[in-house]
Order: C-alpha cells, then sequence, then structure tokens
C-alpha cells in the first residue's frame, strides 16, 4: 500500500481549509480519495471541480446510471471508492 503524506481537515487552514468546507460530506469528513491532494489544494479543487461536472452536469445518462458506470469501473480495478 502507497503511503501519501496528506494534511488532515482538522490541521488545515486557509484555503485548503476552505475546500475541505466545501468537499466534505455532510458529517464533515473528507474522502481519502481527496485528501491526497492536500499538499496542492489546486490539484484537489480541480479533482473536485472534475468530479461534480461528470456526476452531476448535463449528461445523456442518469445520475443512476453514472454511479453504475463508477461502481463498475471499481470492481474491476479492484478499488473500494
Amino acid at each position: 500500500m502507497a503511503w501519501i503524506r496528506v494534511i488532515p481537515p482538522e490541521a488545515a487552514t486557509g484555503e485548503l481549509a476552505e475546500l475541505y468546507a466545501r468537499v466534505g460530506g455532510t458529517s464533515g469528513s473528507v474522502d481519502n480519495i481527496l485528501t491526497v491532494h492536500s499538499l496542492n489544494p489546486a490539484s484537489l479543487r480541480s479533482h473536485y471541480d472534475l468530479y461534480r461536472q461528470c456526476m452531476f452536469g448535463p449528461s445523456e445518462l442518469s445520475r443512476a446510471q453514472r454511479e453504475m458506470v463508477a461502481v463498475v469501473v471499481s470492481v474491476a480495478n479492484r478499488c473500494h471508492y
């Protein structure tokens, strides 16, 4: 397993703290897939914006269909996300 140094939400300040507040779930938790960008907040912003566009932007696929595609890809990649 790879180890990537991250700044946890409770230690974040400035722009990173603002981004964590934006991307945090209803519980305020931030997914690991996003915290790996903590040393480069611009990449976190770009990753999250891409995700939002893919999952919620205009598309011929329904939201449920998009989630199904994500699940199938994750299973194929043996990724728990």
